[in-house]
């Protein structure tokens, strides 16, 4: 499979759900792929990138950001606290707020900095423990308090568990969204972001159906 196809397969969904042309954004999620595929990407075109820790992005998008104009990279995996300054000095968004103590810590280091990337919430929609994210009855609170803070929150992002339907989660997902007056739905992946995209997603993460299978570092 090719970003070309990838980009035809979005199309077709957003037509197929009643929506505008360009209204989801497709993250190539580049972590653990060596730069020379990332830099095939980027040659093709494409400029929104997603990696999962802070380390390997900032070994990895300085270089390229010198080299292509208008990249866009989101940070997607779970943030600790004593990375969130370099978390924010390098991505446009983040996708992992997910408790209070990282949601006060980007707060202050937002008014230190003067600016902050955008903000996406996760949820943990199956509830599991072994999951980041605030549960689904406690999100309303959680957004209620980042906002407080003056935080940029964007929308709200879930990773649904591997085991159950995934429209459910993309469903709770939009509903918690919409009651909240969000916009952004962080959701859906290679296997189902056409289902995610029917159910209002913004933006979906796909990463080795674009990059090919990943190389353990």
């Amino acid at each position: 499979m090719t970003l070309r196809d990838i980009t035809d397969r979005i199309a077709k969904a957003e037509k197929n759900a009643g929506r505008e042309a360009g209204a989801v954004s497709l993250i190539a999620v580049s972590k653990v792929q060596p730069n020379e595929r990332v830099k095939a990407v980027l040659d093709e075109g494409h400029r929104i990138f997603g990696e999962n820790k802070v380390q390997e992005a900032a070994g990895k998008w300085p270089d390229f950001r010198t080299q292509y104009e208008g990249i866009e990279l989101h940070l997607i995996g779970p943030l600790q606290t004593n990375k969130a300054r370099q978390a924010m000095e390098l991505a446009d968004s983040i996708h992992t707020l997910d408790r209070p103590k990282l949601a006060n810590t980007i707060a202050r280091l937002a008014q230190e900095i003067g600016s902050c990337p955008d903000l996406f919430i996760q949820v943990n929609t199956g509830e599991e423990d072994q999951k980041a994210g605030v549960l689904p009855s406690e999100a309303d609170a959680f957004i209620t308090e980042s906002r407080a803070l003056d935080l940029p929150v964007r929308g709200l992002m879930c990773i649904p568990p591997v085991d159950e339907e995934a429209s459910l989660h993309f469903a709770l997902l939009a509903k918690i969204a919409a009651r909240n007056g969000l916009q952004g739905l962080s959701m859906g992946m290679s296997s189902d972001f056409e289902k995610a995209i029917a159910l209002g997603a913004t933006h979906i993460r796909v990463g080795s159906a674009i990059f090919g299978d990943r190389v353990p570092t």
